[in-house]
């Protein structure tokens, strides 16, 4: 179950040092010595103990990263930031993929290919009925769910029938994400959101659609981790998404 996991974390190299490490209200954010930085949703209600260090500046980035596995969520949102601070650097964006400045919106990009079809959204997005629901026929599964919604435990049952399923990068973080790959291997997984690695690795355990963010403006975007807001990290740097048709 761990070797997705296990892929990302040793691609990283040895040489690569923390030098920030911040985990915000709503984001979690690590920047690497190499200048990379990558964010991650901050779940912070861990049942299990921390084991991290509070401050973690120099140390081993692939070190880090190996906290993804942790059942501490907290620790496990540090360690899909040290992920991305090297998978979504910008220079490793592929030059084929587009950056799109200030823009939160996965879904944009597949609205026209959703038309009629059925399609499950693991996690509420903002706004998300607005963007496809009216072109669709949308399930939103959700750890929480409101009104309209799904509970997570319904995925064994909606997504074998589905025909495109979106999951945000949080199923990373919570370790869901396997399981749902499984559930989901007729059609494939459209990762979305800044928790998302542009790691074409992921191509090959089903995920077909990266819809991830690349910080352009380090320094800024580790300002509105520690602000109060929640979207302000939009623009310190740009969405990406990269499909493996693009690699080709």
């Amino acid at each position: 179950m761990w070797e997705l996991y296990d892929e990302l974390i040793e691609a990283i190299p040895a040489e690569q040092c923390v030098d920030e490490a911040l985990t915000g209200k709503y984001w979690t954010f690590v920047r690497a010595s190499g200048g990379g930085a990558g964010l991650a949703m901050t779940l912070d209600k861990p049942a299990r103990p921390r084991t991290l260090a509070e401050n973690m500046t120099g140390m081993g980035l692939r070190e880090l990263a190996a906290f993804s596995k942790s059942w501490n969520f907290e620790e496990a949102s540090l360690g899909i930031a040290a992920i991305n601070a090297w998978w979504n650097a910008p220079e490793r964006k592929p030059a084929a993929s587009s950056l799109n400045i200030g823009d939160d919106d996965s879904f944009s990009f597949w609205r026209e290919r959703v038309v009629g079809k059925k399609v499950a959204v693991i996690g509420h997005f903002p706004y998300l009925e607005n963007k496809i629901g009216d072109v669709c026929e949308l399930s939103i599964l959700e750890k929480r769910p409101v009104e309209g919604d799904f509970p997570d435990s319904a995925c064994e049952y909606l997504l074998p029938e589905q025909d495109y399923v979106f999951a945000t990068g949080v199923t990373l973080i919570n370790k869901t994400l396997p399981r749902l790959l499984e559930l989901s291997r007729h059609c494939g997984i459209i990762l979305a959101g800044p928790s998302v690695p542009l790691a074409p690795p992921l191509f090959r355990r089903g995920v077909i659609d990266l819809q991830g963010f690349v910080i352009l403006d380090a320094a800024r975007c580790a300002a509105a981790v520690l602000g109060e807001g929640h979207s302000g990290i939009f623009d310190t740097g740009g969405r990406v998404s990269l499909t493996e048709g693009m690699l080709k």
